[in-house]
């Protein structure tokens, strides 16, 4: 009796790594990895094929575009502010005052601390690495990293939300001591508006009405942060544009991007190791420590381009300005990330074995 015929079965995929989902979706909880990196590598890739769309030259007028964007960045940051979670905050003093200075004292003193070593044509870039420097942490990406390493949450948005404010007056400080920026006689009082009419006041408009549309802002932060990073690419690409236009990378080599890219895994690595050194000597609980590694290590790539167009107007070398702050943003994801799941896995183990 002849046997019915079978439908062949499709063999199942093979089971996917889960340590490799688990690094996806842990870069994916950053909000920066799904769309942002790519963009930020094809906002570059587009001003050198097309310097001239996004030039001085272009008659798309992406100064008021980008200024406009700039001034709603800083309301909607302000407006998801709580006076009342900030107040509270101000308890933890010496973690606070431990991760403040490592971003805005130890980051800084170091970069001066090797300028010597910057010779020849590595000197070019001394510039853009002290700017980098000088600029706060991040917010979401140092809250969502301190969250899965199991540390202090509160602290964590505390410290990250203190330091974007605080980097309104310390970078331009920083930059106008030691480098060639707007900030020079008769400059100072346009750059001062700007900084108020840009940054500071909608900063506070946000903060006073957080009570009113807080929790609107909190309901739809995911599509404001797309926004925000759309803005991001806005300057970058125009940044980049400017830069190729005037010629600036021609000098530059592969080799010599990759020795900045070591350079910043460097920065990362040394300055982590201080935080740490300085945060067993205090006697920081673990998850305070926490906070102090991954709030005092991070760089704002969104506050560095604002700053940067603020600070720097009309300078050809904007794209070189920002490439050191592009790399570290990206690597600073990627290893942060790394640790902060090897510091969470080894926080579920010691609650497993006290349990």
């Amino acid at each position: 009796m002849p046997q019915p015929l079978q439908t062949p079965v499709a063999p199942s995929p093979p089971p996917s790594s889960p340590s490799g989902n688990r690094f996806v979706n842990l870069l994916r909880r950053a909000g920066l990895l799904d769309w942002f990196l790519l963009g930020l590598a094809g906002a570059v890739l587009m001003a050198y094929l097309v310097p001239e769309v996004g030039s001085k030259a272009s008659p798309i007028p992406w100064k008021v575009i980008t200024t406009a964007g700039v001034a709603l960045i800083f309301f909607f940051y302000g407006l998801r502010l709580s006076l009342e979670k900030l107040t509270a905050g101000l308890r933890n003093w010496r973690l606070h005052v431990v991760v403040q200075l490592t971003t805005f004292v130890v980051f800084p003193v170091l970069a001066l601390a090797l300028r010597p070593l910057f010779v020849g044509k590595a000197a070019e870039m001394w510039p853009s690495i002290f700017f980098l420097c000088t600029l706060p942490s991040t917010v979401s990406t140092s809250v969502v990293m301190v969250s899965i390493a199991r540390g202090n949450l509160p602290a964590a948005i505390f410290n990250a939300s203190i330091s974007s404010l605080l980097g309104i007056v310390l970078t331009p400080l920083w930059t106008s001591l030691f480098l060639d920026t707007a900030a020079d006689g008769g400059n100072l009082w346009h750059l001062g508006l700007d900084l108020l009419w840009q940054v500071v006041l909608p900063v506070v408009a946000g903060v006073l009405l957080n009570r009113r549309f807080g929790a609107f802002a909190e309901q739809h932060k995911g599509s404001l942060r797309i926004s925000d990073q759309v803005v991001i690419l806005l300057i970058v690409f125009t940044a980049f544009c400017e830069s190729f236009a005037e010629g600036i990378f021609r000098s530059y080599q592969p080799l010599d991007i990759a020795l900045l890219s070591l350079g910043m895994v460097a920065l990362y690595f040394l300055i982590f190791g201080v935080v740490w050194i300085l945060s067993r000597v205090l006697g920081f609980s673990r998850a305070d420590r926490t906070v102090a590694l991954f709030c005092g290590s991070k760089k704002s790539l969104v506050h560095g381009s604002v700053m940067a167009s603020l600070l720097f107007p009309g300078m050809a070398a904007t794209g070189l300005l920002l490439l050191p702050l592009m790399l570290y943003h990206a690597l600073q994801i990627i290893l942060a990330s790394m640790m902060a799941q090897h510091m969470g896995r080894q926080a579920e183990a010691q609650e497993a074995a006290a349990a």
